[in-house]
């Protein structure tokens, strides 16, 4: 499935208010590739004069940080009326999952890349948004399918997700919405945790859990939860950049926080119990039952924003059966290779899971693929794979 997600909005300018110019001009790099590069100068309103390519800003307006990758068309003779005008950015998604060589599969996956759709009137963000989530199960496949089943309405009902949504542009940052969106993951992931506690309603065992691993497409912000060994890698102009931290032992804040809190580590598990640090669900090893937990095993998220660049070309997001194997940089290059030779997202995720099995992947495997695709008024050569890697 494919979405646009571009749109034109108009701006007007209060005449009294402190304005910025931003100059766009274009220039050819050594490699023959066409770019724009745009610049930011402040001014007050009886200084400044109209001048070719400048468009104008008001300084409640958020466009001062990642503008590379915004057109903007001063078609307006007013100096204080600009029309702004996005890339469009399209997402496809694909994903593939298989048992390998366990008896049964307890991973579970959520693709949507049309939420609006998804959610009909319930959705009433002012932004395209889409929606991706890996969960690995344990003890069972119970708490992985709960959440398959409940974790957009956790996310997107519960906690009253839209009423926040409704203070971002997708014009550049705003700390303060960006923080509320952090505490809107974290408290979802909580909420989730806590339901899976009730054993009555959720029908799901206190030895039963999940990692789990969330990706939110708002606009061009790209928002990242984990809890647990699932992993997020998104490909910038070829190259791999890790966007999530595996909650392992070997992790050293991880194993520093589980001792702090009064945890053992045996044969690199958390109290002899678990592969992760981090999970959902897990209540025995949890108390007091269904309260607020101060185990060293937490279901709270780390939560990662990034801005989306015409750099970012796609994400992969994948059970630890996956990253078992298959590095970074190695799940990069396969998809890259798929993508050039016009496969599909499914057919990419697809070729991930099939590597990882010939590799001798003994665990379930789940990939799913998100690509965006740029629109622009310009064409850009293909970027190949590198093999290099790189952190956020």
């Amino acid at each position: 499935m494919e979405v646009p997600l571009s749109y034109v909005t108009e701006i007007v300018l209060p005449a009294d208010e402190c304005r910025y110019a931003v100059y766009d001009y274009d220039f050819v790099t050594e490699e023959n590739c066409q770019k724009s590069r745009i610049f930011f100068i402040a001014w007050s309103p009886d200084t400044s004069r109209v001048r070719s390519k400048m468009i104008y800003a008001s300084s409640k307006d958020r466009f001062k940080r990642e503008l590379d990758g915004i057109h903007f068309s001063d078609s307006s003779s007013s100096p204080t009326t600009v029309m702004v005008m996005k890339f469009a950015l399209k997402v496809r998604s694909g994903s593939h999952t298989a048992t390998g060589l366990r008896r049964w599969n307890e991973d579970e996956h959520i693709v949507v890349d049309d939420l609006s759709s998804h959610l009909g009137s319930l959705h009433t963000c002012p932004l395209p948004t889409s929606f991706y989530a890996v969960f690995d199960g344990h003890g069972g496949s119970e708490a992985a399918t709960y959440l398959k089943n409940n974790a957009i309405r956790f996310l997107f009902q519960d906690v009253d997700f839209f009423k926040t949504s409704h203070n971002i542009d997708d014009g550049g940052d705003d700390n303060g919405f960006l923080n509320e969106l952090k505490d809107c993951h974290i408290k979802a992931f909580l909420l989730a945790d806590r339901a899976l506690a009730d054993e009555e309603c959720s029908g799901v065992s206190s030895d039963c859990g999940t990692t789990a691993l969330t990706a939110l497409v708002l606009g061009r912000h790209l928002v990242v939860a984990n809890a647990g060994d699932c992993r997020a890698v998104i490909c910038r102009k070829g190259i791999a950049v890790p966007i999530t931290q595996d909650h392992r032992t070997s992790y050293l804040p991880e194993r520093r926080r589980v001792e702090e809190l009064g945890g053992t580590i045996k044969f690199r598990y958390p109290n002899g119990e678990l592969a992760v640090t981090r999970a959902l669900g897990d209540w025995y090893m949890k108390s007091p039952f269904g309260s607020v937990s101060l185990s060293p095993l937490t279901a709270e998220p780390d939560v990662h924003q990034i801005v989306l660049t015409e750099d970012d070309e796609f994400l992969i997001m994948a059970s630890d059966g996956i990253w078992d194997v298959l590095s970074n940089q190695e799940a990069v290059d396969i998809v890259c290779h798929g993508l050039m030779q016009r496969h599909h997202p499914q057919q990419c995720a697809s070729e991930v899971v099939d590597q990882a099995l010939g590799l001798g992947s003994k665990d379930n495997l789940t990939a799913i693929v998100v690509c965006f695709t740029w629109d622009v008024d310009r064409k850009r050569p293909r970027r190949g794979c590198k093999r290099k890697a790189a952190f956020v």
